[in-house]
């Protein structure tokens, strides 16, 4: 037999029993779907968080406060706070690898103006910081060196804290209070949307640092320090150096431990990335069960097949057909089985994948990866269930097929 009339009898044989193999390749279908709903939900989550990531800034690279000890117990990152507005100096006049450097002094609170009051946090800044986190303003211009030397009490508002105090108007021009302190707006950021912790970046009020620190903080110690390296490519070279710089001005003598913690872009979505493939791995897994069952399903059905075709076995035997045409006609009709569900369970996939991401507003990312390492497994699935109902068609002996009733 050619191999397309392998494939016609195989079409037959399904064809001749359309509701039994159709619930025979339902956990084929129900498998190859979920496996590709599942990696898609992933590979979606994997690019938002990456999006997110990006939206902190470019070749962006944070210094917090370290870690201490009480008791010989470690106190956790950020229990440390030595970072002063002196590491600020000493990075930005030493360092030659940084593009920018920022501190960030916050001090919440609640701000009154507009047409209301709002809640949100007030972020002392410099200069640079804009071109650190790559975020334009919609309107309005933002504060300068000047404002930051003299103090100025000017403020640029996030999209979020704008809306919700100025609903329908400018805010340029306008006076809020933020803990009773007057600050003059002078600017709005565009929207930036959510952060990567899942936070609202534009629910924030920038000022000069020093105006935040003396009017509104009064610790001398900062939060964190944020550096934008030259390029891409000078990242690490540019974490090395922020490492040096800090430990000269922190004075840690050699082999002592860094009372500070550097963190860059690249780290951050490292680790964000790797919880998800790991996430998208499990639940890929999980959904691969299904499919298992299809192919135990696939071979149950088969097995039938041969008991109830043994007549037809014989006969074929006996006008010439060898073992190993028995064995290929059954296999083929197994594997055929099996692509045929992972056929229509791709079509499902794809569907699901688009109806998942309506009605939950997930984002999904359907690689091309995926539909063949479904479709692929789909085709393994058939050979290995179907191996052994053909091969025990082909090992019949053709006297006792022959005399089966």
């Amino acid at each position: 037999m050619k191999w397309s009339d392998f494939i016609q009898v195989a079409l037959a044989s399904i064809m001749k029993n359309k509701m039994r193999s159709l619930l025979t390749i339902l956990g084929i279908i129900i498998g190859v779907a979920a496996v590709i709903v599942m990696v898609a939900i992933g590979e979606g989550a994997q690019a938002q968080i990456q999006n997110q990531i990006s939206s902190l800034g470019s070749n962006l690279i944070i210094v917090f406060p370290g870690s201490t000890r009480q008791g010989g117990v470690s106190m956790g990152m950020g229990s440390n706070t030595r970072l002063t507005l002196d590491d600020v100096d000493k990075l930005t006049k030493e360092s030659t690898l940084l593009a920018g450097v920022s501190p960030v002094i916050r001090a919440g609170g609640q701000v009154i103006g507009g047409s209301g009051n709002w809640n949100t946090s007030t972020y002392g800044v410099s200069t640079d910081y804009l071109d650190i986190r790559q975020w334009p303003l919609s309107n309005g211009e933002f504060f300068t060196t000047a404002d930051v030397r003299s103090m100025n009490k000017v403020c640029v508002l996030g999209k979020t804290v704008a809306q919700n105090l100025f609903p329908d108007g400018d805010p340029v021009g306008q006076e809020i209070r933020i803990r009773n302190v007057p600050f003059k707006i002078i600017g709005v950021l565009s929207e930036k949307g959510q952060g990567a912790m899942g936070n609202d970046q534009d629910d924030v009020i920038l000022a000069p640092y020093t105006t935040v620190q003396n009017r509104l903080s009064g610790f001398r110690n900062i939060q964190q320090i944020l550096c934008s390296a030259i390029s891409e490519n000078s990242m690490t070279e540019a974490q090395q150096e922020i490492e040096t710089l800090m430990r000269e001005s922190h004075k840690i003598a050699p082999g002592d431990d860094d009372d500070f913690t550097v963190r860059n872009q690249t780290d951050i979505a490292s680790t964000a990335q790797e919880t998800t493939k790991v996430l998208t791995l499990l639940l890929a897994s999980i959904a691969s069960v299904s499919m298992i069952v299809g192919g135990i399903g696939i071979m149950n059905i088969m097995l039938v097949s041969v008991t109830e075709r043994t007549r037809e076995i014989g006969i074929r035997r006996a006008i010439g057909a060898k073992g190993r045409d028995i064995l290929t006609q059954f296999l083929f009709e197994a594997v055929v089985l099996s692509m045929t569900g992972g056929i229509i369970g791709v079509i499902f996939g794809f569907l699901a994948s688009r109806i998942v991401s309506y009605f939950s507003g997930w984002n999904t990312v359907i690689v091309p990866y995926t539909i063949f390492m479904s479709f692929g497994f789909a085709g393994f699935v058939g050979v290995f269930f179907g191996f052994y109902p053909a091969r025990k068609a082909s090992s019949l002996v053709i006297i006792d097929a022959l005399r089966y009733d």
